[in-house]
């Protein structure tokens, strides 16, 4: 567990544990001998890869970001990723009840960040997890998923959002490309295509003081190199320039950045020192 202020705002980073991808897919084109600097493979070329979700108390409102993998993967594709499944565990340790959450916000709707929205009830029904909160992700990516192509139909399991969606508790938006459009005071979405066409990012503010959930844009601390992008992403030039873009406007403002995917690093103020390179610095 991590947890620091922003402003008037408690973050606290929670996992759901580590779980394997192969590394090759997970840093796309950039060659193996650049990469195995940064990630270490085993001995059938696979990386950990962390589940980070944020849960943002802002005094009135409990807001949990992201879900990870959950508990329902089908036996095989759990042998497959091996995750660990310790989000709920993790979040009664941190002190904090589903009961509490308010507002759960899911990027977009790949197993691994939607999870943990729905569990399995003694019945073998699939209910909520967060009873009383309402779910927001972009409607653009629920009919993406709906489509099943054969390019990334693994990645969406309808049981994590199709029973929400049909309760009325998972929102639907449709918000434009760099539009923000308010969640609760203080914590707003920003889609950021790339990963996919309408995946979005948290945008978190308190007392001048900024934040951003950024999501599969920025995975993990190794890749903040514009170009260290992942095969996974759909539209890998649109990852490129809307990091670009995102530097623009974080590094000035010192954002601090939570990442997704990192097992060590979970946020960061990301710089760029003297000659030209990014970094992450310490947010601890």
């Amino acid at each position: 567990m991590h947890r620091l202020t922003l402003g008037d705002f408690e973050l606290t980073v929670i996992s759901d544990g580590t779980y394997y991808l192969d590394g090759g897919a997970f840093f796309g084109v950039v060659p193996k001998t650049m990469w195995e600097k940064k990630a270490q493979a085993d001995e059938k070329n696979r990386v950990h890869v962390g589940l980070n979700s944020l849960v943002i108390r802002t005094g009135e409102k409990t807001v949990l970001v992201e879900t990870g993998i959950g508990n329902k993967l089908p036996e095989r594709v759990a042998r497959h990723f091996s995750p660990q499944c310790k989000l709920l565990d993790n979040m009664a340790a941190a002190g904090v009840s589903p009961d509490e959450v308010d507002v759960v916000i899911n990027t977009h709707l790949h197993f691994d960040h939607c999870g943990w929205n729905t569990i399995r009830n003694t019945s073998g029904n699939v209910v909520p997890t967060f009873p009383r909160a309402t779910y927001y992700t972009q409607k653009g990516e629920w009919e993406h998923g709906c489509l099943q192509l054969e390019r990334d139909a693994v990645s969406y399991m309808t049981d994590n959002y199709d029973p929400l969606i049909c309760s009325g508790q998972m929102q639907l938006l449709s918000t434009p490309a760099w539009t923000t459009h308010q969640i609760v005071p203080g914590v707003c979405i920003r889609v950021l295509p790339g990963h996919t066409r309408h995946m979005q990012a948290v945008m978190i503010e308190s007392q001048g003081k900024k934040a951003c959930y950024i999501s599969d844009l920025i995975p993990t601390t190794a890749h903040l190199e514009p170009t260290w992008v992942m095969a996974f992403d759909l539209f890998p030039l649109e990852t490129i320039e809307n990091k670009k873009k995102v530097y623009e406007e974080s590094l000035p403002e010192r954002w601090l950045t939570v990442f997704t995917h990192d097992p060590q690093i979970p946020w960061a103020y990301v710089e760029r020192t003297a000659e030209g390179k990014l970094v992450a610095r310490s947010a601890e």
